[in-house]
Formats: C-alpha cells, sequence, structure tokens
C-alpha cells in the first residue's frame, strides 16, 4: 500500500464510504430536485420548458412566424442549455402542445402530437411546432432585464433563470413531477378565475381562504370532468395537500327501444381512453359488471363519445355507479402543491408545500419584482434619449456655429473634442449630433424634437413616481394580468358538482326558491324561481324546455334548494335527494335523464315529486294512486338515505302512484278526478298505515276515469281547477262540503262541455300560478286575475292554445310584479263565457 502511495506521489485519500456516498446522493438530489423535477413557484415551469421557450424565443419561433421543424427546436436546447437526452426534451415539448395536457398551451403543434388514447407522437423530424400566443406573455418584457440570468452548462452564453410570466403559470397550467424524496402534483385553472384571484389578494393582503374560492372555485382541467364535492378542493387550497375526487360526465340516455345507454362524453384527468374501455370489457368479460351489452367508441374530431350499452333488465344508474368504483371513469388527483421558493441561482432555493395564498403572494411578490426591474429599465433607456434629445437641441439652437465647428475641424474626433469644449456636450451627445442629418435642421423637426423631449421628460417623471409608490407597481400587475385575462380566458369546463354530507357543503350552497321540473319521459332540471316573470292571464307564455317531440311536462315543483325533494315512483317507491343534488339548466334545455340521479329500474318512471324541509313525528305523507287508493303514513317513516330507495307502499296489480301530499295530521283533502267528480274528507279518515301498507279507497271512479290532483285545503285559499282546453277558475272551499272518504263525490266541472280536467290545486290570491302545456308552453300568471267562480263553472280563458296543446300541469309560487305580455279581451272571443262564470252557481250540488 505504501508502494502504490508513493508511485501516485501520494495522490490516493482515504475517505469515509458512508460519507461520502451520503455527500454525493444529496448533490445528485439536490441537482434532480432543483434542475429537473419541480417547478419554479414564480414561472410554474421546469428548466426543461423554460429552456425549451427561450429557444424558441431566441429563434423567433413566434406565433406570427411558420412553424419550424421540432428537431430544430430539440436540437437547439440540447446544444444551447439543456446537457440530458433528446427524449426528455421532445417528450417535454409535445406535452406543452397537447391540448388534453396543458389547460393552456404554451407550443402551437402541427402535426401528430399523441392522442387521449395514449398513442405517441411522431417523430420530432416529423412534427413542428412555434410558440403559442399565450407563451408570448410568458418572455414578454424579458429583454428589459425584468428577470436575472445565468451561465448555460458550458459557460458559452447565458440563460434566463426565470420567465418574467404575466400570469400564474404555476396554477394555470399546473404541474407534475417526482423527485428524489418528494414529488409534486399541482392540478390546473381557469385563467380567468386565478387572475381574479390575483386581483383580489392586491385589493386585500388579508383575505382569507373562504374569500380567495369566491373567485377560485377550484381545478379547471383541460378534459373537463366533474369534480364530486368541494372538501378535497378546500383541504389542498388550505394546506397545499388534498384528494380530489373527479368523475366522467356520463348520462344515461333512453333509445328508441326503451333500452338504456350510458354516454360518456368527457373523462377525468390523465386518464386514458383506450385502456379504459379495455378494462370495461375486462370486467364485463371477468362478470364483475352484468348489465353491459357492448361497448363503442364513437369518439372523433367533434368530441369523445363512448356509448355503453345497457342490458334490457338491468338499472342503468347501478352499472353507472359500478363502473365508477371499478373503473377511471371515476379518479382521485391528489394534490401536492410542492414548489421552488427562493431560487436566485442555479443551485439555491428549496422546494416547499404551499396553500393557496402563499402561490399567489409568492407570484405577487415576484412580479412586484419584475415591474420595478422594467420600469427601471425604462427610465434608464428614457434618460439616455433625453440626454441625446437636450444635446440635439443645443445643437440645432447653435446649428451655425456647430456646422463651422464641423466644417473647420479635419476629422470627427476633433469636431467632437471641440463641441464638447465649446458647448460643454459629452461623447454620447457629441455622437449624435455628427450623425445628425441635415433634414433634422428644418423647422418642422426642430417642432418633432422639442415635443419628443417634453414626452420622454414627463415619462421620466411618471417612472418615477412609479418606483416612489407601491401601490402603483401594484395596479399595474392588475393591470397586465387584467390584460392576459381580457386575451385568453374561456369558459370553466371542469364542473364542482354538490355532495351531500360534505360538513360544509351546505354554507356552500345558496338558499333560493327554485323550479323543479319533470317530464313524462324522466327528465328533470332545476331553475331559479324567478327566471319566469309574471304574465297576464291569457297570454301566449315563453318556452320552457327543449324535449323530444312525443315528450311532455308531467310535473312541476316550487322548492328551497335546501330541502329535501322525495322522488315518488309508479312502482310506488320512494327516493331522497337534496335539491341542489339536481343539477341546474337553463331555462329552455331539456334537463337531465333521472336515471343519472336514481336507480331506478327498466320501465320506473317518477311520477311525483315533494318537497320535505325536515323529517318529523308529527307530519304525514298521504298518498294517492291513479285508481283511486289512498294511504296514509307518518312522515319519518322514510327518513331513509338509503340510495336504491325504500317502499312508499303496496299496488294493485295496473295501479300506480300519482299524487303525494305533507300533511299535519289534522288536514282536510280535496281530490279531484279526470272527468271533472272531486270529494273533500278530513285526513282522519284515513288510520295512519305501514310503509308497505297498501291502502283504502279515496273516491269511486266511474269507468274510464282516473286522479288527476289531490290537494289539501286551507282557511282562506281557493280551488283553482285548470282544464285542459286552457280554461280556469277559482272557487271557495266552502263549495265542497264535507264527505265520507269513499264515496263519489260532487261535481267539479262540466267536462262534456268545457273539456276534461287537467290539474286542481289551493291556491292563494296573492300567488302566481305557473302553468305548463302539452307542448312544452309555460306562462305564470297572478292569481287574482282569474275570476272566482262557483263550482262548476267554466271559469275564464287562463291560457291561450294552439292546435291539439292542452294544458297538463301547474304550480304556484309567490307573486312577482312584472307584466310581460297583453291582456286578452276579458270573453276572448267567447259569446257565452260571460254567462256560463255567473251560471251554474247551484246546480249539481247534490251527492252523486
Amino acid at each position: 500500500m505504501d508502494e502504490i502511495q508513493n508511485e501516485n506521489n501520494g495522490k490516493i485519500i482515504d475517505v469515509d464510504l458512508e460519507e461520502e456516498v451520503q455527500k454525493s446522493f444529496m448533490a445528485y438530489s439536490m441537482s434532480v430536485i432543483v434542475q429537473r423535477a419541480l417547478p419554479d413557484v414564480r414561472d410554474g415551469l421546469k428548466p426543461v420548458h423554460r429552456r425549451i421557450l427561450y429557444a424558441m424565443y431566441e429563434d423567433g419561433i413566434t406565433p406570427d412566424k411558420p412553424y419550424k421543424k421540432c428537431a430544430t427546436t430539440v436540437g437547439d436546447v440540447l446544444g444551447r442549455y439543456h446537457p440530458h437526452g433528446d427524449a426528455s426534451v421532445y417528450d417535454a415539448l409535445v406535452r406543452l402542445a397537447q391540448d388534453f395536457s396543458m389547460r393552456y398551451m404554451l407550443v402551437d403543434g402541427h402535426g401528430n402530437f399523441g392522442s387521449v388514447d395514449g398513442d405517441p407522437p411522431a417523430a420530432y423530424r416529423y412534427t413542428e411546432s412555434r410558440m403559442s400566443k399565450l407563451a408570448v406573455e410568458m418572455l414578454q418584457d424579458i429583454d428589459k432585464q425584468t428577470v436575472d440570468f445565468g451561465p448555460n452548462f458550458d459557460d458559452s452564453r447565458k440563460e434566463p433563470k426565470v420567465l418574467p410570466s404575466h400570469f400564474p403559470n404555476l396554477l394555470v397550467n399546473g404541474s407534475t413531477g417526482i423527485a428524489v424524496g418528494m414529488a409534486t402534483n399541482i392540478p390546473p385553472h381557469n385563467l380567468g378565475e386565478v387572475v381574479d384571484g390575483v386581483c383580489a389578494l392586491i385589493d386585500n393582503p388579508d383575505i382569507d381562504m373562504d374569500g380567495l374560492m369566491q373567485y377560485i372555485k377550484g381545478p379547471d382541467f383541460p378534459t373537463a370532468g366533474i369534480i364530486m364535492g368541494r372538501a378535497g378542493i378546500r383541504a389542498a387550497y388550505a394546506t397545499g395537500k388534498g384528494r380530489i375526487t373527479v368523475r366522467a360526465r356520463a348520462e344515461i340516455v333512453e333509445e328508441k327501444n326503451g333500452r338504456f345507454s350510458i354516454v360518456v362524453t368527457e373523462l377525468p384527468y390523465q386518464v386514458n381512453k383506450a385502456r379504459l374501455i379495455e378494462n370495461i370489457a375486462d370486467l364485463v368479460k371477468d362478470k364483475r359488471i352484468e348489465g353491459i351489452s357492448n361497448i363503442e367508441d364513437h369518439s372523433d374530431r367533434n368530441g369523445m363519445h363512448i356509448l355503453i350499452s345497457v342490458k334490457r333488465d338491468a338499472s342503468p344508474q347501478i352499472v353507472l355507479n359500478q363502473l365508477y368504483t371499478y373503473t377511471q371513469l371515476q379518479t382521485t388527483f391528489s394534490v401536492n402543491m410542492l414548489a421552488i421558493v427562493g431560487a436566485h441561482d442555479t443551485y439555491s432555493g428549496e422546494p416547499k408545500l404551499l396553500n393557496l395564498k402563499q402561490i399567489l403572494e409568492y407570484y405577487v411578490d415576484f412580479q412586484k419584482d419584475v415591474i420595478t426591474r422594467r420600469t427601471k429599465f425604462d427610465l434608464e433607456k428614457a434618460l439616455a434619449r433625453a440626454h441625446i434629445l437636450e444635446g440635439l437641441k443645443i445643437a440645432v439652437d447653435n446649428i451655425d456655429e456647430i456646422i463651422s465647428i464641423i466644417r473647420s475641424s479635419k476629422d470627427r474626433a476633433t469636431a467632437r473634442a471641440r463641441m464638447t469644449e465649446r458647448f460643454g456636450l459629452d461623447d454620447i451627445q457629441t455622437q449624435a449630433i455628427v450623425q445628425m442629418p441635415l433634414g433634422a435642421l428644418t423647422g418642422l423637426e426642430r417642432k418633432k424634437l422639442e415635443d419628443e423631449l417634453a414626452a420622454i421628460e414627463a415619462k421620466v417623471t411618471d417612472l418615477r413616481d412609479i418606483l416612489a409608490h407601491e401601490e402603483r407597481v401594484l395596479a399595474i400587475i392588475k393591470e397586465d394580468s387584467m390584460n392576459v385575462k381580457k386575451k385568453f380566458q374561456d369558459e370553466r369546463r371542469t364542473e364542482i358538482a354538490a355532495i351531500s354530507g360534505e360538513v360544509d357543503i351546505e354554507d356552500l350552497i345558496p338558499k333560493e326558491e327554485c323550479v323543479l321540473t319533470l317530464t313524462n319521459f324522466g327528465y328533470v332540471k332545476r331553475l331559479a324561481a324567478d327566471t319566469y316573470h309574471t304574465q297576464n292571464r291569457g297570454g301566449r307564455g315563453i318556452s320552457a324546455m327543449t324535449r323530444r317531440e312525443e315528450d311532455c311536462t308531467s310535473e312541476m315543483f316550487i322548492c328551497g334548494s335546501h330541502d329535501y325533494v322525495l322522488f315518488f315512483t309508479n312502482f310506488g317507491r320512494v327516493y331522497r335527494l337534496k335539491c341542489y343534488e339536481v343539477p341546474e339548466g337553463s331555462r329552455t334545455s331539456k334537463g337531465i335523464n333521472i336515471a343519472n340521479l336514481l336507480p331506478i329500474a327498466q320501465g320506473e318512471k317518477v311520477t311525483s315529486m315533494i318537497r320535505v324541509p325536515e323529517f318529523d313525528e308529527e307530519s304525514y305523507l298521504c298518498m294517492v294512486t291513479r285508481n283511486g287508493i289512498i294511504k296514509r303514513t307518518v312522515l319519518s317513516a322514510y327518513n331513509t338515505a338509503r340510495k336504491g330507495g325504500v317502499i312508499a307502499l303496496d299496488l294493485d296489480d295496473g295501479d300506480e302512484l300519482c299524487w303525494v301530499r305533507l300533511t299535519s295530521g289534522d288536514d282536510e283533502l280535496l281530490v279531484a278526478t279526470h272527468l271533472g267528480m272531486a270529494i273533500r274528507f278530513n285526513e282522519n279518515d284515513v288510520r295512519p298505515m305501514g310503509r308497505v301498507a297498501r291502502g283504502v279507497k279515496a273516491i269511486t271512479l266511474k269507468e274510464s276515469d282516473y286522479v288527476v290532483g289531490m290537494s289539501i285545503l286551507r282557511e282562506g285559499g281557493r280551488v283553482l281547477t285548470v282544464s285542459e282546453t286552457g280554461y280556469g277558475r277559482l272557487s271557495p272551499i266552502e263549495d265542497y262540503r264535507i264527505q265520507n272518504r269513499g264515496g263519489k263525490g260532487l261535481l267539479n266541472y262540466h267536462v262534456d262541455k268545457y273539456g276534461c280536467v287537467a290539474a286542481i290545486k289551493v291556491v292563494d290570491l296573492t300567488d302566481d300560478i305557473i302553468l305548463i302545456s302539452e307542448g312544452g308552453i309555460l306562462i305564470r300568471i297572478s292569481a287574482d286575475s282569474i275570476r272566482i267562480c262557483a263550482r262548476p263553472s267554466k271559469g275564464v280563458k287562463v291560457m291561450r292554445l294552439t292546435g291539439a296543446d292542452k294544458v297538463i300541469t301547474l304550480a304556484r309560487t309567490e307573486h312577482e310584479e312584472e307584466e310581460t305580455t297583453e291582456e286578452l279581451p276579458e270573453n276572448d272571443g267567447d259569446p257565452d263565457e260571460g254567462a256560463e262564470e255567473t251560471a251554474d252557481t247551484t246546480e249539481d250540488n247534490e251527492d252523486v
């Protein structure tokens, strides 16, 4: 050993292996963390992405120039800045150009850049690219010394350590990376929301998390999808870590043959579509999911469309729930907002877990530095130009002497020295003077010189004021950010759905009155009650929804957004949802099929919806079937959160549940039929029964007759009867005397003369009435515009119908002071109507 040391002149050094490995591994780890895997909190970019964009900027591959081969960019990045393999550079460039990976693409790609099916991009010798318009905003003002530059890997040129980035790219596009012993996973967001959050933070530095979430609602993925609940979002924003559940957008649709299909139009972020379909097929093959008969991928350039056919005897909602459980139709995005903070040289900075407010604060601090440095650069340029203009002005004022000096000097250097001696000018000013063209001696050019000098002096004053006042710097940050938002903002793609059971969900859902509408084919939607404005009776109304030609509205209900809604089906089952769990739709949208919300069986449809503010022991549910059977059960018996629903009552063959009302235990009920009969009785005539009991007879029906409505009578109310032909009347409750349950009732309407009864409801004169026709036309009128007539009068025209259209349902809501349509003449062209309103006031009052 001594001989070896002597031969090497003592260059062999004994080291501790453990210490050397630890030291080397730490150096390697920091290199990976800072130089490869984690983004900078300021511009949200990793070094490879920053180098790609800067190389394209240097080469002038901007949005207004033609595309260039990606091989050019990859080669330039490798040769100038990135001492790694070409695959790492090209893979990073490709991702920047994928619309399914980036919320806002920073590279504009031309060619095959891969697909959501996991198809690889073409080789870089085939594809072309250039900077996107948004990427230009990241490099704006980089030539104004706004950021620090450092040496590249061989010290042959300088590269930026960060890009100016006039928008918070870390949040807007997110980031994913695995380092040594740590990883980052930041979801993308909507640019408009993030910019609004930045402006809110500038306006109120003490803003809390709830305040920021008023602007930044949550992640906004490029592939859209649905975020289930806000609890994960709040955790991620508050602590930097959280788990966000993301679902595909899947809708259950009914085919013409009566079978159901599941149509998937959006997938969770980073889900491979081809692998997903293969996984579903394997689950069907292994019989883990047994309700699927076929899977087809109809996706094309117009969008995603995966068609999953459901077997006839399977529940589509149960199949969809199984898909959410076993496949990537529902995934969890684990948020870990880790970024490099405090980076100023090659290996400085440290990885830090950040919450939402901290990310925005670091960005605002960075932009304050960028704007300050840009302002100083502009000030230096302005002062330099003003200095030259002042020299030119002296020269113009003494032009004859200047010309004489120049003509009498043997060379430029002598002329400049003599001008410096005579007028006290420096080298910069004299250089500008000797290069001044003769055209600048005209009076017009002199005026331009003076105007430019005055403008620059004003600019210098303004720039100095900016540097002296931080509030002006912050105002410029807001202005620059808002300019980016104005150019590039778009609508949010990812929906954030409310999920019952979350701790704070009730606080996040506004309390408001809503209209729930259900069609005969099972499409339900929620709207704010003020969507429809009051009109005069007899008006034509406004379109209420877009629907299939043969569909029609069967149920409408007014309730609060936080109320429970019980859905009763024709099979005698009941399901429970919160009102806000029904997706909100536009006024003319058809809504969503109820099978998307409830696990209803094939052939089962919802026939009634009722509001339940809360479950208690004092209230009852009174149910009436189409064939006139009534059952009364205590409300608490239906207080169950079972997703599969519970039995509401035991039905006879051929019967179905049609009407349900919430009662106090001592109410009087009015049941009316299609052929114009009505019966009034006390609910105590119906003894309370168990949840699965059949019930007893409410009214004896004539052949082919059926029940069209049940209402609870209350003091001061009026019985509104509306016929299918558009006529309606209000009648005093006293016109309907109390009878024993089970009789034939009293005559309520002359159906042989004026048309069958469409619906009845007990209303107040201060209410508004919403009527809807089979053709989808809706009208909202004031109840006091309908004349009070004795039973069984015809009434007045309340809705004008065209062709074979007919009224099918009605609802009541609070009065709204607004009129938007012309009022019809009182008799609406019917010479017998006025007489009929006062006739028949005592006719047919006997029991029948």
